[in-house]
């Protein structure tokens, strides 16, 4: 049991230095670039290049970890990210920097894959969404530090990323400990083909189970990329547009844990279906209270208590939902799903606020919520209290 805690602290804590370094990078190279005269568009391309690289990467990551196991991908994509942030320093150029983020996603995602995968694995029925609840709390607090690193560009421009480094560096060095496991096999054959048929397997299974993590991916960048232009443009300053933003990152770092305890108890179902439906009320509200401060603060911070933890609680559900030997295709799929939402926020988010400059932005994600809380009401499968047994 011991052996069990102190693996999974040390995945817990490797996302959390993974959450990080990418919390960091993204307000650090924006600063950069900005200051450098590097167009807005632009430094919105650059940073793309994350999610591109997770989509590049992701029809190709489950083969090697049904072959090797999970730490020789963790070991993988955490040396990756380490080399990738250490490089920044020597060369800044839009396309270096664009290969370096497209790197660190690749890594990022072989990271996360794996340890999510990993804990999904090991982690009974009745604790499950604890434990997903206290992956996804440690990935949140460490992307909401990872912007306090900014002031370092200051002192010394390549401060932050040495610093970063060194931190994703020693956090690398604890999984040399792990004992290496392999996930539980559907085929020997593992081909790509045999892949695409495992996604197709999986999607039919739970793909109710997807659509969270998509959401909260659309969620997330359409907040943070889209959001500051919408407020800049109704006259919201900019400090207080950062405040608004970290009380949403702040609201699902609250809840995160308690959200997840309760959907070991009442079901995941119907615990998405409520925080769904109530973060719908919440931007609603936002949408009202856009004028106001104190309204608008509150209104977000109630959506992040709520609806700030759709891609750990569509984690849990999707492991509720399909069967133990094809759980590294779902948890990829969550990924997948997560990056396709994190792609399409801004550009949707975009389109939204110019051909409907007279409506609130928050109706666009109201609308989402809505529909994705009737979907899983409709669609959604009540899965069995205990999943052990869909061998």
């Amino acid at each position: 049991m011991n052996k069990l805690n102190f693996r999974f602290w040390i995945l817990v804590s490797i996302v959390a230095i993974s959450g990080f370094s990418q919390g960091m990078l993204l307000p650090l190279i924006a600063v950069i670039f900005e200051k450098s005269g590097v167009s807005s568009s632009l430094n919105g391309l650059n940073a793309t290049a994350l999610y591109i690289g997770v989509l590049l990467v992701s029809p190709f990551m489950e083969m090697p970890l049904r072959k090797y196991g999970y730490k020789p991908v963790i070991i993988f994509g955490g040396g990756l990210v380490v080399i990738s942030l250490a490089l920044f320093p020597l060369w800044q150029t839009f396309w270096f920097w664009f290969v370096l983020r497209l790197l660190i996603g690749i890594g990022d995602h072989s990271l996360h894959f794996a340890t999510q995968t990993w804990i999904t694995s090991f982690s009974p029925a009745e604790k499950r969404g604890r434990n997903i609840s206290l992956y996804g709390l440690f990935f949140g607090i460490g992307f909401a530090t990872g912007p306090l690193m900014t002031p370092l560009v200051n002192v010394n421009e390549a401060l932050p990323f040495i610093v970063s480094s060194i931190l994703c560096l020693i956090g690398w060095g604890f999984v040399f400990s792990l004992k290496n496991e392999l996930p539980e096999q559907e085929m020997n054959n593992n081909t790509f083909f045999s892949t695409i048929k495992q996604f197709r397997k999986t999607i039919q299974y739970g793909w109710v189970a997807f659509l969270p993590p998509l959401c909260y991916g659309f969620l997330e960048s359409s907040l943070n990329g889209i959001f500051p232009v919408y407020a800049l443009r109704m006259g919201i300053n900019v400090s207080s547009v950062s405040v608004v933003l970290s009380a949403f990152a702040i609201g699902s770092i609250i809840t995160q844990l308690p959200l997840g305890i309760l959907s070991d108890q009442y079901g995941r179902r119907n615990i998405l279906m409520t925080v769904l439906f109530i973060g719908f009320i919440s931007f609603t509200a936002a949408s009202f209270l856009e004028h106001s401060f104190v309204g608008l603060f509150i209104a977000i911070l109630i959506a992040g208590m709520v609806v700030g933890s759709t891609f750990s609680l569509g984690i849990s559900y999707m492991t509720d939902l399909v069967p133990r030997n094809l759980l590294p295709t779902g948890n990829l799929l969550c990924g997948i799903f997560y990056s396709v939402g994190s792609l399409s926020g801004p550009i949707l988010g975009g389109l939204f606020i110019k051909f409907f400059q007279n409506i609130s932005f928050f109706y666009i994600i109201c609308a989402l919520l809505l529909a994705l809380s009737f979907i899983i009401y409709t669609f959604g499968k009540k899965a069995p209290v205990l999943t052990e047994q869909k061998n």
